[in-house]
């Protein structure tokens, strides 16, 4: 065979090739995911529009100060107050009015959606997943404020069509006098036997990626043993005092099959906040198939 011949049979490989992989392409982008909703549902253009978020890149969201392409409504069943439990209805919705429903999410952390709650004064802290509604974009869950104010509610979850994280917020008010209280920085914290503490391998400021070290131990001395929670050995969420966003850190040690220290165990996050202030830090661990929440309040220097 000449070198032309040769040159011209590579090239007709080449083609057949390229023209595969493209007839395959299109094919996998026509089949079906099980949601309607596309990439540009969840798109917002202009100056101040909340962007995609990026797991490996943890930083804080100021999800209230930004526009969601996605937004949020709530309801409650029977009259809300303090220490008294109330079915919540949330409606989650694309900016257009879409409906939000379970096979437009994706399982992130073991949960299609997190609900992050927080009251006026960052000292009542839960963490709830709704389940589906009745109606498609409408979710489900029970909620037990322990305090009165304006709680802000902050959905945390990644669309099947952009596999990327997303944030809405929603508010609720609770009636009843808000207590104002005075917190100063600290770094531990305890919970019945068990020692929570947060240190930081630099000192906290703004704009400036910061390796945090988070460990917990017995009192008194013995052993324990972190379980598993949402996927991970802990989880990490810092609010500002304004509630203006959240950052939800996940920690190194992602691997579950690898044991933890069972006297002292301990992991690292990595965690980078834009703007001075106070903030706290949540902590939620699983210790004997209980959930237990510790916070720790830090001052970010500029």
């Amino acid at each position: 065979m000449s070198q032309t011949s040769a040159n011209s049979a590579r090239n007709r490989s080449v083609l057949i090739i390229t023209v595969l992989a493209l007839g395959l392409y299109l094919l996998v982008r026509a089949l079906p995911t099980g949601t309607n909703l596309n990439h540009m549902d969840f798109r917002t253009e202009g100056k101040g529009a909340l962007e995609f978020c990026d797991a490996n890149n943890p930083q804080f969201i100021p999800v209230v100060q930004v526009r969601s392409p996605v937004v949020l409504g709530l309801k409650a069943a029977t009259a809300v107050a303090p220490d008294q439990p109330v079915v919540m209805t949330l409606t989650l919705q694309t900016a257009s009015g879409k409906p939000i429903a379970p096979e437009d999410l994706v399982l992130a952390h073991t949960r299609k959606l997190h609900l992050l709650i927080v009251d006026p004064t960052l000292e009542d802290y839960q963490h709830l997943h709704p389940e589906p509604g009745k109606r498609p974009g409408e979710w489900v869950f029970t909620f037990t404020p322990q305090r009165a104010g304006i709680y802000r509610i902050f959905a945390d979850f990644t669309p099947v069509a952009t596999v990327r994280g997303l944030y809405g917020v929603v508010e609720l008010t609770v009636p009843g006098s808000v207590a104002r209280l005075a917190r100063s920085p600290n770094l531990t914290y305890t919970v019945g036997e068990f020692e929570f503490s947060l240190a930081a391998a630099q000192n906290f400021r703004a704009r400036q990626p910061i390796d945090l070290r988070f460990r917990v131990n017995r009192r008194g001395g013995g052993s324990m043993q972190l379980q598993p929670v949402m996927g991970a050995f802990a989880h990490l969420v810092a609010f500002d005092e304004g509630r203006s966003g959240f950052a939800h850190l996940h920690p190194a040690q992602a691997d579950l099959k690898q044991a933890l220290d069972s006297v002292t165990p301990e992991l690292t996050f990595k965690l980078t906040i834009p703007q001075p202030g106070r903030y706290v830090i949540w902590s939620q661990v699983m210790i004997a198939g209980r959930e237990i929440f510790a916070p720790f309040w830090i001052d970010v220097l500029p």
